[in-house]
């Protein structure tokens, strides 16, 4: 009857204790909600609202680039050990899942003792002995529940890593194969540059030989023929180092790449509008920002297994055991078999001080993990802004280039012309030549750039990442 009492009263004051622990909600950020409407560059962009789609390189429709990501999605081992590091948190999830099961000890023994307690005659003999315990923790505190929170939160923030690095992972391919296209076809325009430079020297030559031109004309064009020539390693080196790095991204070695690396003599295009979905409600989703989201809903589950700490510890416990002397057969024998059942409280009173500091801890922690969740969702509106405003300034540049290079060619053409028929000097058709290769060299890297730029927008924009 005693017992009983005892075991109501502990039951009754644990649920009291119970109504006082409380676990507090991740907080609302102060930032998100002064979000309103579409991203202030879109205007200008001429971009489409359309929902973009989680394969967003197939926009290109280009089988070398989709062929490209697919193997780097496959092979690239930051994401091999960001998908590494998923399965580790998600084996802690399922440790902490384990806390909901009771815990089970068996326990086998076989000695020679001497032991005066035993019985006359029997001082020294062999001692058997079998035992079995199990214990439940009772999670009336929340503990257990708040642990399983946290692992679960932290799963999910892993997850939204390993999307953010297989986007990452996606962007900087695509970047890789434009500027490897774009080194390709910088190094046919060095390479023309230096053939029409070869026709300005065989011209003046030709003119000098027949007594129309002067040593002058000769000298100033093999110096721009060899200013030309100086051009093309640096571009072919820069056309390599694109390859190069899509051998790191696609998990294979420089000369793995240069034996597999597909033709590319033009620019991708997009088949279409550059679409960026509803701005606001998708970026909200880029990986990133959703990874910081759940690291907040993570410490906030943090603050509940310390709160639950400052309140004891209840379990439901078990026991069965049976020991026997001088042999075996006599172990299940019903005089040598214990047990027992009934709850078992534990509180740690000295270190209470202690509790209370790691509750202190576990709250700052979400004062950080907010802090970081607004500096992460203001650096995505910033990359956002930023990536469709240069979009939109490199489409217009190109626009301009394609003018001014059609505009330059002509004049080269007309300046080479009437140097033939003598009635322009060699200087107007150097000036003219050297602007149309300078425009001509600015429009492919503005072409080059504004793909570029194309990557940046879908990446800023999560990259329709969103599941």
């Amino acid at each position: 009857m005693t017992h009983f009492k005892l075991t109501t009263l502990t039951s009754v004051a644990a649920l009291a204790l119970a109504a006082c622990a409380t676990v507090p909600a991740a907080p609302d950020s102060t930032v998100t909600p002064r979000v309103e409407g579409a991203l202030i560059s879109a205007e200008n962009a001429g971009v489409t609202d359309a929902a973009v789609p989680k394969d967003w390189w197939r926009l290109y429709n280009s089988p070398e680039l989709d062929s490209l990501v697919q193997t780097a999605l496959a092979n690239n081992r930051t994401l091999a050990g960001a998908a590494a590091n998923l399965e580790q948190v998600r084996a802690g999830l399922t440790e902490a899942r384990s806390a909901l099961l009771p815990s089970t000890t068996a326990t086998a023994s076989g000695q020679y003792a001497r032991d005066p307690s035993f019985a006359p005659g029997d001082v020294e003999t062999d001692v058997y002995s079998l035992g079995f315990q199990t214990n439940y923790e009772v999670d009336i505190f929340g503990r257990v529940s708040a642990s399983i929170d946290a692992a679960r939160q932290d799963a999910a923030a892993a997850e939204a890593a390993y999307q953010a690095a297989s986007l990452m992972v996606a962007g900087e391919t695509a970047r890789a194969w434009i500027d490897y296209c774009a080194g390709n076809i910088q190094l046919e325009t060095a390479e023309s540059n230096y053939g029409l430079q070869e026709e300005t020297l065989g011209l003046t030559r030709t003119l000098f030989d027949a007594g129309r031109g002067i040593r002058l004309d000769v000298v100033q064009a093999e110096a721009a023929l060899r200013r030309a020539e100086a051009d093309i390693p640096s571009v072919r080196a820069a056309r390599d180092a694109a390859l190069f790095r899509l051998a790191r991204l696609t998990g294979q070695t420089p000369r793995e790449m240069s034996q597999a690396v597909p033709a590319c003599e033009s620019m991708p295009q997009l088949v279409s509008l550059l679409p960026t979905g509803e701005s606001a409600a998708l970026l909200a989703r880029r990986p990133d920002v959703r990874q910081a989201e759940l690291q907040l809903a993570g410490a906030a589950a943090r603050v509940g297994i310390a709160t639950a700490n400052l309140y004891p510890s209840v379990s439901i416990g078990g026991s069965v055991s049976t020991a026997s002397l001088g042999g075996t057969g006599d172990l299940f024998k019903e005089d040598g078999l214990s047990f027992g059942i009934g709850p078992l409280i534990s509180w740690n009173f000295p270190n209470v001080a202690a509790s209370r500091a790691r509750l202190k801890s576990a709250e700052a922690g979400v004062d950080i993990a907010l802090a970081n969740f607004d500096e992460t969702f203001l650096t995505a509106l910033e990359e956002a802004e930023v990536a469709l405003t240069n979009y939109a300034a490199e489409k217009e540049r190109y626009t301009a280039l394609e003018a001014s290079a059609a505009a330059s060619e002509e004049a080269a053409q007309l300046a080479r012309t009437r140097y033939r028929a003598g009635s322009a000097n060699f200087l107007s058709v150097l000036d003219a030549e050297r602007t149309f290769i300078e425009t001509r060299t600015s429009l492919v890297q503005s072409e080059a750039a504004k793909a570029s730029a194309e990557i940046n927008v879908f990446m800023a924009m999560g990259g329709g990442w969103a599941d």
